[in-house]
């Protein structure tokens, strides 16, 4: 087992549930978009709601995943000051994404989110938004049961020895993309179930921590920066992750040395992504296997399925908000 990670007190200044009403002013702002067919007017509503729920906190923080480069992106672009007390209150590292499947919420799918994470200034990786291969397991686990550095079938192997099954027991979920067939063939060749989401790789690796979800890997590449909030996550109720970036050219490994990552071939751990006490928050905009929803009702009522977790504590909070227009 790991040593238990300190409390901040700079995080204690920043209450863990005020984060919740930032990803849920976002899912409200994005879900009445769901189905609408506008991936952009639906990402655009969930930036702003969570730019000026920010404003409402005190705090003086910094976006370090977001949505991209201040030319870019109008706002939370990495790099912008948010928050409401800016030199006073205490320095937090946000990571965010104000809508995490803008596909699946322009198509009313499952397991659209608006996600955040927060840590002390400097304890959140700040990786570049290029692809990133990760593996990632549930708690409960040896230490290093898993290692991106090994094939397909060690991990496997692995995790099913120490869950006392055999290798047809364990259940992967995978991200349904052309470059994944091998991986997918492999698995099966395995005698593995593979569960397939459409988008949304947070809830994927978070899926691992859930027992009633029967998941027990998550396996393939996706983007870099949700590797950092999922790590953030896990950080927070257990479990590991190992992630490694993936470049396709030249510019994306230069965009990476501009984030002050040298060594290129690095094996990311948990820790390295997110490190210390952090905050991790959630709000469904979708239903889907993590939460629920946001759901409207006549009369201008909502309610919204939310988590927040910390790490110090490992405390997992669901709450169930119920909201007027």
């Amino acid at each position: 087992m790991s040593e238990p990670t300190p409390a901040s007190k700079v995080l204690d200044r920043v209450l863990v549930l005020e984060m919740v009403r930032v990803t849920e002013a976002a899912a409200i702002a994005a879900s009445r978009l769901v189905g609408r067919g506008d991936e952009k007017a639906a990402d655009a509503a969930a930036v702003e709601a969570m730019r000026a729920a920010f404003d409402e906190l005190y705090m003086d923080g910094t976006v370090v995943i977001g949505e991209g480069e201040r030319d870019a992106a109008p706002m939370l672009f990495i790099g912008e000051k948010v928050g409401g007390a800016p030199g006073k209150g205490p320095r937090i590292d946000i990571a965010l994404d104000p809508l995490e499947g803008t596909t699946i919420t322009a198509k009313a799918g499952p397991n659209a989110l608006a996600v955040l994470a927060a840590a002390e200034e400097g304890g959140l990786l700040n990786a570049p938004d290029v692809y990133m291969d990760k593996i990632a397991v549930g708690p409960g686990y040896p230490p290093d049961v898993i290692d991106l550095g090994k094939s397909v079938r060690e991990n496997v192997e692995a995790v099913a020895a120490a869950k006392g099954v055999r290798p047809e027991d364990i259940i992967v979920c995978v991200l349904d993309r052309p470059r994944h067939g091998e991986l997918i063939e492999e698995l099966r060749a395995l005698g593995c179930g593979v569960v397939l989401i459409g988008d949304g790789d947070i809830a994927g690796v978070i899926a691992t921590t859930d027992e009633n979800t029967t998941i027990d890997l998550y396996m393939g590449s996706g983007g870099a920066p949700e590797g950092v909030l999922a790590a953030a996550a896990l950080r927070c109720v257990g479990g590991q992750f190992n992630g490694r970036l993936l470049f396709r050219n030249e510019d994306e490994r230069a965009r990476a040395r501009k984030c002050g990552i040298e060594d290129l071939d690095r094996i990311y751990k948990l820790e390295d992504l997110a490190k210390g006490d952090c905050i991790f928050a959630a709000t469904g905009v979708t239903d889907g296997s993590l939460l629920g929803g946001v759901k409207h009702f006549k009369g201008g009522r909502m309610t919204t399925h939310s988590v927040v977790m910390r790490a110090s504590s490992g405390t997992v909070r669901w709450i169930k908000g119920e909201h007027r227009a």
